[in-house]
């Protein structure tokens, strides 16, 4: 492969590839997406973005001149979204001899592995070739593109646009580590202090809330720790401690920013400031810095002329008693579901065991699928698709990071579970609940055990958690008639 350099850009020309040509014009998987939002979309630098101008697409397919990935339009002959360089058609792209790094690389994409802490180069196999090639010649392949990106020109390409470097994905066959992009962009180079967020963390972290003295009945959600740790297969999260001051960061491919205010003894201004210094030296002034579930009481501590205040979706809490009665004819609806399917089938409950996990998966793929077959946004859709992963991680580390959970059978067919933790001693946290979406009445039915059993074990209010956005989540849960709507703020720096 040659390189040549326009206006300090490295960029490649016939990049050698082991997928023919016959194949990929056969192929329905290369520059389709399920979603208009998808995270594979291609990423184009700002020269790839002009090459792709000249040749024809819109300047407008692009949300930032400096490097973005590309916007994607319907399909005009199948279901989905395709990319606006792709003609369907015919099945070939056409700015072909000037597509984009991320595109020249596939089937092998560069990704973080799950801790965030390496980048590595993998083979997708979403791409159907994969099962047709020896892995031998794939890995062959692979160790010459990983010389190839090992180029000084290339490594400072991708270190000048980091989200060529996609979050890590299950069905990618890691086949190489990348020492050199590692040591540019690894997330460590910023600040020695930071340990990526790990099970063993959760009793610190608990310690830490506690110190903080942010438990309250109006103490949100987000206050404990399996509600980041569930996402660290997805994000990487990162935390440090200054001060007795406990921070946790996560790092998206715009960049790094505060899932939650920073925890400890301290004055919250003083620790507040602290962090947006970090994330500044980190991000430069990218508007990606902020600090999100800060709380109404620590809102009030902050000066209101140095940060801009964005109000989120708030978690609802109910009466534990009502919902374990459901009486009255407010949940009418709701209780005659649950007889109905007392009614019409054989149900029980059992504590959550590991020999479960494979029976809970499938049964959450089959109640992904049935979702995005209803009446779902596209945010709803994208948030199915990071689900399968933060829930698997639930499933493989309840116990280790303080969570219970439950599975519901009917007529001896697991058709449900459930996982939770005590976010106060007396409110406890509906983290995930998934049921099987054929059995009128399952849903409402776990509910309102889940409900009973964390009555039974002394609380007094549920947390169901915020509504996403989802407008057919938020009738549901308001359905239930909360008794507070808990909001929380994303905080962002006033620049001046």
């Amino acid at each position: 492969m040659d390189l040549v350099t326009v206006d300090s850009e490295p960029m490649m020309r016939a990049l050698p590839q082991l997928v023919p040509d016959s194949a990929c014009v056969r192929c329905d998987v290369c520059c389709r997406f399920p979603e208009a939002d998808s995270f594979l979309r291609p990423y184009f630098t700002d020269h790839e973005i002009a090459d792709a101008v000249a040749h024809g697409v819109a300047e407008s397919f692009f949300l930032d001149k400096s490097g973005s990935q590309v916007n994607v339009v319907e399909n005009p002959i199948g279901e989905g979204y395709v990319c606006p360089a792709f003609d369907s058609t015919s099945g070939r792209c056409g700015i072909y001899d000037v597509r984009p790094l991320d595109c020249q690389l596939y089937p092998l994409a560069l990704m973080w592995d799950a801790s965030g802490e390496e980048v590595l180069l993998g083979w997708d196999t979403k791409c159907p070739f994969m099962r047709e090639a020896p892995p031998s010649t794939i890995r062959a392949y692979a160790d010459h593109v990983a010389n190839i990106l090992g180029s000084e020109a290339l490594v400072e390409k991708i270190v000048a646009h980091p989200r060529l470097i996609g979050r890590f994905q299950d069905d990618v066959i890691v086949l190489k580590t990348l020492p050199q992009l590692t040591a540019r962009l690894a997330p460590r180079r910023g600040d020695p202090r930071l340990r990526p967020l790990a099970a063993s963390d959760a009793p610190y972290f608990g310690q830490a809330i506690e110190q903080s003295h942010r438990r309250s009945p109006n103490t949100p959600a987000a206050f404990a720790f399996p509600y980041h740790y569930m996402w660290t297969s997805l994000l990487p999260y990162w935390w440090m401690e200054i001060h007795d001051t406990v921070f946790l960061f996560a790092k998206s491919p715009d960049g790094w920013f505060m899932p939650l205010p920073p925890l400890g003894p301290g004055p919250l201004e003083r620790a507040v400031d602290h962090a947006f210094a970090l994330m500044h030296q980190w991000n430069g002034p990218s508007p990606v810095s902020r600090i999100e579930h800060v709380m109404n009481s620590q809102r009030g501590l902050l000066p209101v002329d140095g940060y801009q205040f964005q109000r989120n979706d708030g978690d609802y809490l109910y009466s534990v008693a009502a919902l374990a009665a459901l009486a009255g004819d407010h949940y009418k609806s709701q209780r005659a579901l649950c007889n109905r399917v007392e009614r019409e089938h054989r149900i029980t409950s059992e504590p959550y065991r590991s020999e479960h996990q494979n029976d809970c998966m499938a049964l959450h793929r089959r109640w992904a699928g049935h979702k995005r077959q209803g009446n779902i946004d596209a945010m709803g859709k994208l948030l199915l698709e990071d689900a399968e992963l933060a829930h698997m991680r639930v499933l493989q580390e309840h116990e280790q990071i303080g969570l219970s959970g439950t599975v519901i059978r009917v007529d001896n067919v697991l058709v449900a579970y459930t996982f939770g933790y005590w976010l106060t001693p007396q409110t406890w946290c509906v983290l995930l609940e998934v049921a099987d979406r054929s059995i009128p009445g399952l849903a409402q039915w776990v509910f309102r055990d889940t409900c009973r059993i964390a009555m039974a074990q002394g609380a007094v209010s549920i947390n169901a958690m915020e509504d996403a956005g989802l407008p057919g989540l938020r009738a549901t849960k308001l359905a239930y008639r909360p008794t507070a709507i808990l909001d929380t703020w994303t905080i962002t720096r006033v620049t001046r």
